[in-house]
């Protein structure tokens, strides 16, 4: 019997022997099922920054291009300066808003000292998605080196939606979405996404 592997560059192949009449059973490999249904999610952008505007924010387009380009709907997207005050506001009126799934937001995550997103947004999170901040650093190391650890990357669930909070350079946007929140977005992906924990598509996505 031939059983397949993933390697870090290519597949690699073992042979092995079962016993007969035993029966194997093959795990299928985490990806997209082409054969499951595809729901959009409600998305809002929010770049932090005290100098960009719409025209200026290739961070916030970026993001707002890709989810678009995915399927997902923008619902809103904004700039606020990096003031814990106003980042709260802004957040808050999106998670009362339950058109409002996800929120993306870029800028404020590192050690300067007008960063502020972790600490005007954790404080709305009742649970932490750690996994996030170490699945964007592996990815993030590939691109920036070491640099990556100056990035205070993180995710949550405040209420019944999720923050997903990263750097504000293109780069780094570029980095969280293609091939982390792309796939975590994307209802057909297992064997879990992040839909199965929203309430309109818990049913249809466990």
């Amino acid at each position: 019997m031939e059983m397949v592997f993933p390697g870090s560059s290519q597949l690699r192949k073992i042979e092995t022997t079962q016993p007969a009449g035993c029966k194997v059973k093959v795990r299928k490999m985490p990806g997209i099922d082409e054969s499951l249904p595809f729901y959009p999610l409600r998305i809002a952008v929010l770049t932090i920054s005290d100098t960009r505007i719409l025209e200026t924010d290739t961070s916030g387009a970026m993001l707002a291009e890709r989810l678009q380009s995915a399927g997902h709907s923008l619902v809103d997207r904004n700039i606020v300066k990096d003031e814990i005050d106003d980042i709260r506001e802004q957040l808050s009126a999106w998670l009362a808003n339950p058109a409002i799934e996800i929120i993306l937001t870029t800028g404020g995550t590192g050690f300067s000292p007008r960063d502020n997103t972790p600490e005007a947004v954790k404080p709305l999170l009742k649970r932490e998605m750690d996994g996030f901040s170490v699945a964007f650093h592996q990815k993030s190391l590939q691109s920036v080196g070491v640099a990556t650890m100056q990035s205070r990357a993180f995710a949550g669930q405040a209420g019944d939606a999720f923050i997903f909070c990263v750097p504000g350079s293109t780069g780094a946007c570029r980095d969280a979405w293609d091939g982390l929140l792309e796939l975590e977005f994307d209802s057909r992906h297992k064997p879990c996404s992040i839909a199965g924990a929203l309430p309109r598509l818990r049913d249809v996505c466990a």
